[in-house]
């Protein structure tokens, strides 16, 4: 445990040392959540309700998946892709760590600081436009436990999309693919309810909605009680199936990896 925390601490420092870069990406999230509220706060306005959503709903909507997309940034991502792309990776692995918990653990170092701009760009929402209503006792503790589940469902995520290094060198688009396709299908850009039928439910029921839409629903009251309960159940399902996926992938990633010619 005290070597994984070891690397938690390296990767706080390092966000610290390279704290430009960091806060840029950060920046860039937030920056979205004031377009988004732009342009939905006009599309919203004279109308009691779209698609289940009225203004105050979708405004507490787009907090929480701020708050989910600045999670787990992608300084973890390009700092494995870069070592495993230039074959430093090899000393990852003669490291007496196990290699997918020593980038879990790389992952926490960074959320506090990410945590702390979160409450930062929530608490100068609060102040510019209120509060959000919360939801009763029980689904807030849904909420919070969907929010704590987010984290780690997030790095597998991006973990095992950048496992794709092993078989190409171009990660940025790698990169780009998994954006856009998280940015869809987890409703940080448009709420699901607003996708076709079919595509709502596989979208709904994939482990891109654990990253947004789950705490989303349950932090809005869109899911309550037993719904919101299922919700988090099928976000820690995705989580255990994806963890032990990405490990039999790193297995089959190993046979590829190649450094000075052996």
């Amino acid at each position: 445990m005290r070597a994984y925390a070891a690397h938690a601490r390296a990767a706080a420092l390092s966000a610290l040392a390279y704290r430009a870069n960091f806060l840029l990406s950060l920046g860039g999230v937030a920056f979205q959540l004031v377009a988004l509220l732009a342009v939905w706060k006009v599309l919203l306005s004279g109308q009691s309700q779209v698609g289940g959503y009225d203004w105050p709903h979708m405004r507490s909507y787009l907090l929480v998946a701020f708050a989910s997309g600045a999670l787990v940034g992608t300084f973890v991502d390009f700092r494995m892709s870069h070592r495993i792309q230039s074959g430093l990776v090899a000393l990852d692995l003669v490291k007496p760590v196990d290699y997918q918990r020593a980038r879990l653990w790389e992952t926490l170092g960074g959320v506090w600081i990410e945590v702390a701009v979160v409450a930062l760009v929530t608490t100068v929402s609060i102040v510019v436009s209120g509060p959000p209503d919360l939801p009763p006792g029980p689904e807030l503790a849904l909420f919070a436990l969907s929010m704590v589940l987010l984290v780690p469902l997030k790095f597998i995520v991006v973990y095992v999309s950048t496992l794709a290094c092993f078989w190409t060198q171009n990660f940025v688009g790698v990169l780009w693919a998994r954006q856009a396709i998280t940015g869809l299908l987890s409703g940080a850009l448009v709420p699901l309810a607003y996708f076709p039928g079919w595509l709502a439910t596989a979208a709904q029921w994939s482990p891109f909605a654990g990253l947004t839409s789950t705490p989303a629903l349950i932090f809005v009251g869109q899911a309550s009680g037993r719904h919101a309960l299922l919700l988090v159940a099928v976000q820690l399902g995705w989580l255990v199936l994806l963890w032990y996926t990405a490990r039999a992938l790193f297995g089959r990633a190993l046979r590829q990896l190649t450094v000075h010619g052996g």
